[in-house]
């Protein structure tokens, strides 16, 4: 038995239509004379609509990029468009290498959804790329002391402003929050799935405290950086931000799915990860047990395997009907291995 979503897809808008509509409303954002001279769709992204946006303004280009709801959402906790942008915002001025959010549209009146624009960067962001191209055998030599030099000014930033971020339940350590709402997801998608109702009982009978928590990213991996030849040039997909535990960021990028193939490589297929907590501790001043590292890393994986299950949902359900989100489904039996794997090797 799947979950009967109410569909909340959002029209598709062809190039030249988005183009014509976005164009007056830069005008107005701007007060200038604007022209969209281009807009192409980027790929990735099963959870919202993301394009590349080249426009004139007053005869200046300017690279954008626009992200756009699609319907529907990956997790009940992921932020509102306006949200992210008032992240994105407190990450920019914080020093993290952030692409500089520019305008906000939060209702349905220009695009059918709520959106942004921000700054498009120069790079490579695509997982597979970053991890194998010979262009970017430099940048992978120089990502893991990058990425934990980033975690390190993400997880700084305060949380002056941001009272809307998801944060722990009540009476709850971040770790035992996320546990209930992974199961709490899980048993709401109606599916049997063994494999991850054992991983749930291990992460609540091992569950770590937190004395700080800070803000957290959510979504800090190979795949949500842009990369360049010399490493790091920025962090986005803010969507999935919230209050939580530091280890939680630190262990996401470690996670399998996110090695791209290259699996003896631990973080993101790019390289070890002692370099990369390294340089977080130094920055930081965090030091940081491999024992959590683990547990959290087991969590990684538990929540990437219910978030596939609930992603085919979508497109089972006919909330979002989409090839790539039905094909992430047929992925949630690698997690559960995974998972297995590490538990065993952790008792």
């Amino acid at each position: 038995m799947r979950t009967q979503l109410p569909s909340q897809r959002h029209t598709m808008l062809l190039p030249t239509e988005l183009a014509a509509r976005l164009g007056p409303f830069l005008a107005a954002q701007t007060g200038k004379v604007v022209s969209v001279v281009a807009a192409r769709a980027l790929t990735g992204g099963a959870s919202r609509d993301t394009w590349a946006i080249d426009a004139l303004v007053s005869g200046q280009p300017q690279a954008l990029v626009l992200r756009r709801d699609l319907g529907g959402e990956i997790d009940e906790q992921a932020l509102s468009r306006e949200q992210e942008f008032r992240v994105l915002a407190a990450a920019h001025a914080g020093g993290v290498r952030a692409p500089r959010p520019r305008w906000l549209c939060t209702g349905p009146a220009v695009l059918g959804a709520p959106f942004f624009l921000m700054d498009r960067l120069d790079g490579e962001s695509v997982g597979r790329r970053v991890v194998r191209e010979p262009a970017l055998a430099g940048a992978r030599q120089a990502l893991p002391c990058q990425m934990g030099e980033q975690l390190a000014l993400v997880h700084a930033l305060p949380l002056d402003g941001l009272d809307f971020l998801p944060r722990p339940l009540p009476g709850l350590s971040p770790a035992l929050t996320a546990v209930e709402r992974s199961a709490r997801q899980l048993a709401g998608l109606g599916e049997p799935h063994p494999a991850l109702e054992l991983a749930l009982r291990w992460l609540r009978h091992n569950a770590l405290p937190c004395s700080s928590p800070v803000l957290v990213h959510g979504d800090f991996r190979v795949g949500n950086l842009m990369v360049g030849p010399e490493g790091l040039v920025g962090v986005f997909d803010w969507e999935f931000a919230h209050v939580g535990a530091p280890e939680e960021d630190l262990a996401w990028p470690c996670v399998r799915s996110w090695r791209f193939g290259q699996d003896h490589l631990r973080l993101g297929g790019v390289g070890p990860v002692d370099d990369f907590l390294e340089a977080y501790e130094r920055l930081s001043g965090r030091a940081i047990e491999e024992r959590a590292l683990r547990y959290w890393e087991v969590m990684g994986n538990l929540r990437w395997a219910v978030g596939c299950v609930a992603q085919a949902n979508r497109h089972l359900s006919g909330q979002a009907v989409s090839v790539e989100l039905a094909s992430l489904g047929r992925r949630t039996c690698e997690m559960e291995l995974e998972l297995l794997d590490l538990i065993e090797q952790a008792d």
